[in-house]
């Protein structure tokens, strides 16, 4: 049996990779699924085909991102030169920090949170939260407040990064900044936000 994704398999790949910046750019409600179809550079029919509507689409695109940060984490535990629960759920926080860097990632999470009154996306996103926190807390043998603190935290990187605060001169963006470390936004998208 062959290990190679068929042509179908690889086409949804590209239109998941595609939606998640698509979506990152826009949002759930600001994205036509044509604009999916535009960045995976295949026709928004075949899109359909693949995702039947566009809550399945954006519902995709929420878990491979979750999926991601997932794979992120268990890196970071498998790095961790301390593997005390403080030391694996640090490690976790560092490579999650890395792989934030990547906007399109970021903004995928803050619209799914931005479009939680559709039930299927709310769901995703209950879910997705769900496996990381189960994730960090079964890796990490954290007490339930040392992971709370851990996804607060993961949160308040979001804010950061998203609002640039780190760049804001007032005592008040020091202050929450203070001792959190995270690198330059990339962007890997081939289409700019217009």
């Amino acid at each position: 049996m062959s290990s190679t994704l068929s042509t179908s398999d690889l086409r949804r790949e590209t239109v998941i990779t595609a939606a998640i910046t698509a979506f990152a750019r826009s949002g759930y409600l600001g994205t036509p699924t044509s604009a999916v179809a535009e960045e995976a550079d295949i026709s928004t029919a075949y899109v359909f085909k693949l995702f039947p509507t566009k809550e399945a689409l954006f519902v995709a695109a929420l878990t491979r991102c979750i999926e991601l940060i997932v794979q992120t984490l268990e890196r970071g535990a498998a790095a961790a030169k301390d593997q005390t629960p403080k030391g694996i759920l640090d490690a976790m926080g560092e490579q999650y920090a890395e792989l934030i860097a990547d906007r399109d990632l970021l903004m995928m999470q803050v619209h799914a949170q931005s479009a939680c009154d559709i039930d299927v996306i709310r769901q995703a996103l209950r879910d997705g939260i769900g496996s990381i926190t189960r994730y960090a807390s079964t890796r990490s043998g954290a007490s339930d407040d040392a992971v709370q603190a851990f996804m607060a935290y993961g949160q308040l990187c979001h804010l950061i990064v998203t609002a640039g605060l780190d760049a804001v001169d007032a005592p008040w963006a020091k202050g929450l900044v203070a001792g959190i470390r995270h690198p330059q936004p990339t962007k890997k998208s081939k289409k700019k936000a217009s």
